[in-house]
Formats: C-alpha cells, structure tokens, sequence
C-alpha cells in the first residue's frame, strides 16, 4: 500500500457528509484519548492515597483492570524464594476463589513473568509455551497482558490481566498505559512499605517497653511471659506463638507457652536443640525463617505438629552478652505472607530487649534474695542471743525453786514446764539452723534448706513464689532416707502445679511431730480432672507406701487441690 493510500484524504477534497464523519472520527479518537489520560491520572492519585499496604495492593489491581477493560485482573507479589508470597485478585467472587481452591504459587505462565520480568501481551494465552493451563472451576481466559513492578530497580510483583472486554486481545496502547501505571504503583508500594515499616517500628518499641516496665515493676516471670507472647502475635499478625526455654545443664528446649493455632501440640515439649526449628535459633543465636514449616526438611526430631502452618520465624531471645535466654516462634497458616526481613530484624530487637529486662529482674531478685538472707541471719542471731538464753534463765530459776516446792503436784508442774523449756529451746535451735542454711556447707544438707531450695526451683516455673511454713525438728528427727524423699515429693507436686493446675497461688507446709512427717501442698487452680493423667500422684503415693505411708489427693471445697504425703518418723 502506497502512502498517499495510508494518509487520511486531505479535508478539502472531501464531499460534506464525509468530512462530519471525518472530523466526528478524529474528536472522538481526541476525547478517547483525552479521556485515557485522564483516567490513568486518576489512578495514580487513587493508587497513592493509601499508606496501608493491602490497600494499596487491591487498589492497583483495580485500577489496572478498569484503565485497560479487562474482565479479571490480579497482583502478584514475588517472595524471597522467588515464589508469589502473596496474590491479589479481582473479578472473581468469593464462591470462585473458594472452588478454584488455592491461590497461584507462580507456576506456568505467571512463573514465566517472574523469570523474564518484561512486559508480554499474548491474544491466546493457552498458545505459550510455559502456560500449564487451569485448575478445575477456573473460568475461561484468553487473552493476556502482564507488566512487572519495580521498587527501586528490584522486581517487587507482576500485575495480570486477562479478557479483554469488547477486544479479541490487549494492544499496545494498553500495554503502556499499563506500564505507565506500573510505574506509579512502585511509588506508592515503596511509600506504604516505608510507612508500615516506621509503624511496625513503633509498635514493636512499644511492646519492648511494655514487657521491660512489667519485668521491672515486679510481675512475675510467667506473666511477662504471657505478655511478650501476646504483644508478639499481635504485631506479627501470627497464628501460633511459642516461648522455649532452655532447661538447666542441658541440650534441650522446653516449651513454656504456646498460643494458637495448634498450640496444644507443642505445649510442654521438650525438643533437643538439634533437629528442631527454634532449637536452630537457640543453637546459632540468630533468626531463623522457613516459608514452609510443615515441610521444612530441617525438623527431624519432635511429634508432628506443624498441621496447617506454613511461614515462619524463631527468634532468640537474648543478646551477644548475656547469651541465649530462650526461643519466641511464630507462625503463620498455610497460605499467609511470609515473614520478611523487615518483620524479623525489629523482632529480633524485641527478643533481646525482652533477655535485657529479663535480666535485669533477675539481678533485683538475686539482690532481694541476699537482703532475704541477711534478714535470715538477723532473725536467726536475735532468736540465739535473746531468746534462747530467757528461756535458758527461766529454766534455770525454775529447776532452782523446785526444792522450795513441797507439793508433790506443783513440783511435778514445775518439771513439766522446764521439760517444756528444753523442747522450745531444741525447737529454736532447729529454726535458727534452717535459718542460716546456704547452698554450700554442712548447714546446707538439712532438711530445711531442702524444702526450702526445692520451693525457690519451683518459683521461675510457677511464676510466683509459693506460701512455706515448716515446723518441728525437721533436721533433728528426719533422718537422710526419708529427707532425700522429701524433696522429690515437693519437686514432683510443685511442678504437678505449674504444669496442669494454673494456679495463682500455692502453699507448702512441712511439719514434724513425735510420729509422722506431714507435706502438705494446696493450690487454687483447676482441680483434679476427671480422668487426667495420674502418673504423678501414683508416683508420690508409691514413696510414701516404701516408708510406711500413705499419700492423699482431693479436691478442695474452695477450690483446687490438695495433697497429703505422711510417713512415720523413727522414735527416740
């Protein structure tokens, strides 16, 4: 074809009902693409009104739809594995993405994008090579057109579109208005990322003062626990959260609270720090990510509990110099965004602010322990050099004015009040032994300092310290064998009650008298289930039937549990 056959025929020589329809065709082309141009500035501004990224997000994708008339439209964003973490789509409705089933990972066709990210228009989208085609309930798609989205040169996601209303395929002129939007939505992605980052920021500063302020106002342990959880699961948006801590003079992991979905798979696990997910983040003190738990080949050791999960991050919680303090793990469902690095980098901060505080609360409970200790020892002096040589005085007065008594029944009460006397003495004697009692040296091995070591193990698990009251002889008239049970017993309960009973509060009373040894351990929790698992309580009543016992479990009137453990003590 010639180029005088290609150019319009010059207006003069046109008759007058060609030339209106000549200059109706060319007003119309104008305003269609005076109108285009519009259109498209309309959605850039749309597009970067928004500082909440899931908006932005949706946005784009309509916006892209209604400049190019596309039936269906869709937003993919690329992951750090160069999978779609994340797809948008419109003009489907609920029902169809529901039957259609899972949403596009970044296979066949949408991959290709991902793997060569320019512009391709295609009018029969089946014809490429890399398209896989549908899964089942999938509508009908031909035509095509997808453009990459770029953040600073690096490819952040592709927008798809498909069917072309009134148009067998995409044209150039879509193609760049498309491209032109592309353009535009990076602005506005990189803004709401900025933004979102800058809140995350905040919200997890917040959350790191929050937990440091309950640590050092004197919370207990478990409550701050319960906190740091909550904080975390609400910012990162998780679906199940776990804290692990390191059980002393061991390679092992033990799992303290877990909270959602699934959480009663882990709860009270006790996983080695090889072959477990958060036993790599306690092993190498650094974060560590999975896009797919369920499936990560790393976790080779625990029960199978990672059902329906998929993104996830475990964090330490410690720092370079006090070392790793435990592990905090979230999760997300399967399906859910990864966990980016801009998630975990304030998370990790947050960990270790969390080990700071930790520490810091751990110092003052060791400071107010000493001062405990030297309160102890006050008591203990006063009790030797005041009370002990009045009651010595008053016995020897006593046994002095016997020969002036001539009353046989008065000379025998005066007796009785001196033996009186010497029991009370032997009885203070015992208090100011378990008084003065330490972890090391001979004082140490009492039964006292036993019960009493036994009681201050079990206050980080409870996250409380438990009500003692001790009376007796307990370091005169309980000999080893039945003092060493003692102790197992208490651990055995004490540690009954912080795991099952969610107690807010626990009393232990041992108690010695001329025939039996009595421990005695009442909390307010839940009570005994019916059915539960009894091999603890089978466990205590077995020490006390080897020494001659019995052993006594029952629910409280008021509530919770209590538990008798008796076995009878050698005589004189």
């Amino acid at each position: 074809m010639s180029s005088a056959e290609e150019s319009p025929t010059p207006l003069p020589q046109l008759k007058l009902d060609d030339l209106l329809d000549e200059l109706q065709s060319r007003l119309d082309a104008a305003r269609g693409t005076r109108d285009r141009v519009h259109s498209l500035l309309e959605a850039v501004l749309a597009v970067g009104r928004d500082l909440e990224l899931t908006q932005v997000l949706r946005h784009i994708v309509e916006a892209a739809v209604t400049l190019v008339d596309a039936e269906y439209g869709a937003l993919g964003v690329i992951g750090e594995d160069r999978r779609l973490s994340q797809f948008i789509p419109v003009g489907l409705t609920e029902e169809q993405v529901r039957r259609i089933g899972p949403l596009p990972s970044g296979q066949g066709l949408l991959g290709e994008l991902i793997r060569h990210p320019q512009p391709l228009r295609l009018p029969r989208l089946a014809d490429h090579p890399a398209s896989s085609g549908f899964p089942p309930n999938h509508p009908p798609m031909n035509s095509f057109l997808g453009v990459p989205i770029r953040i600073r040169g690096k490819v952040f996601g592709n927008l798809y579109l498909t069917e072309k209303r009134g148009a067998e395929e995409f044209d150039a002129e879509d193609e760049s208005v498309l491209e032109t939007l592309a353009v535009a939505a990076g602005v506005a992605i990189e803004n709401a990322r900025l933004y979102a980052r800058a809140r995350l920021r905040e919200q997890w500063l917040a959350a790191g003062a929050a937990v440091t302020s309950s640590l050092l106002s004197g919370s207990a342990e478990q409550e701050v626990l319960d906190l740091l959880v909550a904080r975390a699961a609400e910012i990162a948006r998780a679906d199940l959260t776990v804290v692990a801590l390191p059980l002393p003079d061991s390679d092992e992991l033990e799992v303290r609270i877990a909270v959602g979905h699934g959480a009663r798979e882990h709860q009270g696990l006790v996983l080695p720090l090889e072959g477990t997910f958060m036993g790599a983040a306690a092993r190498t003190g650094a974060p560590v990510t999975s896009t797919d738990v369920h499936h990560d080949p790393r976790i080779t050791a625990g029960p199978p509990r990672w059902e329906g999960l998929g993104p996830a991050v475990a964090v330490p919680i410690g720092t370079a110099d006090l070392g790793v303090r435990g592990v905090l793990m979230l999760a997300r469902t399967t399906g859910s965004p990864l966990f980016e690095p801009d998630e975990s980098t304030p998370l990790t901060a947050f960990a270790g602010q969390a080990a700071l505080a930790m520490e810091l609360a751990e110092r003052r409970r060791d400071s107010e322990q000493v001062a405990l200790l030297q309160e102890r020892d006050r008591i203990a002096r006063d009790l030797h050099d005041l009370a002990i040589q009045r009651l010595f005085a008053v016995g020897m007065t006593l046994q002095g004015a016997t020969r002036f008594v001539d009353h046989p029944q008065a000379e025998e009460r005066v007796l009785r009040a001196i033996d009186e006397l010497d029991e009370t003495a032997r009885i203070i004697r015992a208090t100011i032994f378990g008084l003065r009692a330490r972890d090391a040296g001979p004082a140490a091995h009492g039964l006292r300092a036993a019960v009493v070591a036994a009681v201050e193990r079990a206050t980080g698990t409870l996250g409380f310290a438990p009500a003692l009251r001790m009376t007796g002889l307990l370091d005169v008239r309980v000999p080893t064998q039945v003092a060493d049970e003692v102790a197992a017993v208490l651990q055995e309960a004490l540690s009954n009650a912080a795991k099952h009973a969610g107690a807010s509060a626990v009393e232990v009373v041992v108690e010695a008298d001329e025939e039996h040894l009595t421990v005695t351990v009442t909390d307010d929790g839940v009570g005994l289930p019916e059915g539960g698992r009894r091999s603890g309580l089978a466990n205590l009543a077995e020490r006390a039937t080897a020494l001659g016992g019995g052993f006594r479990a029952r629910a409280r009137p008021a509530g919770g549990t209590e538990l008798v453990w008796r076995v009878p003590l050698p005589g004189d």
